[in-house]
């Protein structure tokens, strides 16, 4: 059974609050600012991303959004609601289905899929849709935060 739940009030949960079926959700919309910033900061400026007149003539007939744009969107998610701060990314796997482009709104569900106490790690279920095409999804190891440190007076 799916339990959708918010930030957790001190950023981030705990690995011992994690259960199986834990969900969060976060819609994102994708704009030329996006991709633009994100063309910057991974230094990837495919045509495919960031002109039109390229894109138009490739099988995409314009341009798409960079796929690890979405796949971020899934890491916002993780690293600010399930589980949260704290939480250290391990491995990703990921599949891309259909395209992303400017003005779709991404909707990011993370699921909670295993919780292991040894290794205080998870695996989380991490899936993209656009509309009602699920865009992208994979599964991530995260590495949790064992206990909370005391706050100070």
């Amino acid at each position: 059974m799916t339990q959708l739940v918010h930030a957790h009030p001190s950023g981030g949960y705990i690995l011992e609050e994690l259960h199986v079926g834990m969900a969060a959700e976060k819609i994102v919309d994708v704009t030329e600012d996006r991709i633009r910033l994100f063309a910057e900061a991974s230094d990837d400026f495919n045509p495919v991303h960031l002109d039109e007149a390229y894109a138009a003539r490739t099988a995409y007939r314009g341009r798409i959004a960079h796929g690890l744009l979405s796949a971020a969107f899934g890491s916002a998610v993780v690293g600010t609601i399930l589980p949260g701060a704290g939480s250290i990314y391990v491995s990703q796997t990921l599949a891309f289905h259909f395209p992303v482009r400017i003005g779709d709104q991404v909707l990011i569900r993370i699921t909670v899929i295993s919780v292991d106490p040894e290794s205080a790690r998870v695996e989380l279920n991490c899936e993209g849709f656009a509309g009602e095409k699920m865009v992208m999804d994979g599964i991530a190891v995260v590495r949790v935060p064992r206990r909370r440190k005391p706050q100070s007076r």
